[in-house]
């Protein structure tokens, strides 16, 4: 392996990834990737999708070349990290098996994080065996790597709990220290999420109230003026609200000159600044930020079958790496039946 920290990090392929994504941990990637203090594991995350998106296989195919051009275009570099495809590495599917032995029922129930999800997709009493498992599913992909570092948002640390619940269980156990036992590396505060253009609390491709990093200029130019501001804020001269107001939750996040948003911050409080030169300044803003994104992707694009080929060498490797994981857990539980025997 590495001695090296090891990250693991991924999506789930269900659509174009969004600057929610990119704020909240691409950009964090490229960073903690281009340091050289980690072997980073990038993790397409499309049997995950597949637990909720059973019955439509074919989001989950055409997402999965979506979010593999959006990592490009962003700056993850397959030459430092690697990028892999989920469902490409079968030692993840018996990793998964394995630790299911060692979870109760009763202990996937109290997932806060898994509890959330089912009511937050309304499957009532059709939860799929899948999804309800897939915190199990987790903790495979995280151990097949040995990674001991998960960039992640605060609402997965039950999730990272869980993870190191079945480490310790395997480990006691089977009285041999083969996992490894992962902590968070959460987002700076305050950045871990961003409101959608509607002013909903989180941004959301199923909401559409998102700006993706594919959009093209004149597309972000309209969703960033059509934004939601503030309601009482009806006249030029009228006093505005900066708490809750989108856009400058916006340019807080994206614009580095911090002492140009405090002016238009006190303009706007006092009186002077209409909503549509704001929007106007957070479009510059953002085309500024998006740009070279937009026009790294589009190199890419112009060559899908270099990027296939990018996911192809990169699952062979992480496969590798999962396949000797996979052989010491066998080895610990004792069913290696056939080694040194044939």
């Amino acid at each position: 392996m590495t001695s090296k920290k090891i990250i693991l990090t991924g999506d789930r392929p269900t659509g174009k990834l969004h600057i929610g994504h990119y704020v909240g941990s691409l950009k964090n990637r490229v960073q903690l990737q281009n340091t050289g203090d980690y072997e980073t594991f990038i993790m397409i995350a499309d049997m995950q999708a597949l637990t909720d998106n059973a019955r439509d296989p074919e989001k989950i195919r055409n997402s999965l070349i979506q979010v593999a051009l959006d990592y490009l275009a962003v700056g993850i570099d397959p030459a430092k990290s690697t990028i892999f495809v989920q469902s490409q590495i079968p030692a993840l599917s018996e990793l998964t098996q394995h630790y299911m032995n060692l979870v109760s029922v009763a202990r996937l129930e109290r997932n806060p994080t898994v509890k959330t999800e089912i009511k937050q997709k309304a499957f009532g009493q059709s939860i799929p065996a899948g999804f309800f498992t897939y915190p199990v599913s987790q903790a495979a992909d995280i151990t097949a790597f040995k990674a001991d570092t998960v960039p992640v948002g605060d609402d997965q640390e039950p999730m990272l709990e869980q993870t190191r619940e079945i480490v310790r269980s395997f480990n006691n156990i089977y009285q041999k220290e083969v996992l490894v036992e992962p902590e968070g590396y959460f987002p700076p505060k305050g950045m871990g999420r961003i409101p959608g253009l509607d002013g909903n609390a989180k941004m959301s491709k199923s909401l559409g109230n998102a700006i993706y990093l594919a959009d093209d200029e004149e597309t972000i130019q309209k969703k960033v003026m059509s934004m939601y501001t503030d309601p009482q804020h009806i006249r030029v001269e009228d006093p505005g609200h900066i708490e809750g107001n989108t856009v400058f939750t916006y340019l807080d996040i994206f614009d580095s000159d911090k002492q140009k948003v405090q002016e238009l911050k006190d303009q706007y409080q006092a009186g002077g600044l209409g909503d549509v030169k704001i929007k106007r300044y957070l479009n510059e803003v953002l085309q500024n930020e998006l740009r070279p994104i937009r026009e790294r992707r589009e190199k890419y694009e112009a060559d899908i079958d270099a990027v296939y080929q990018i996911l192809k060498d990169g699952s062979d490797k992480a496969n590798a790496v999962a396949e000797q994981t996979l052989k010491e857990v066998r080895d610990a539980i004792g069913i290696n039946y056939f080694d040194n025997r044939l």
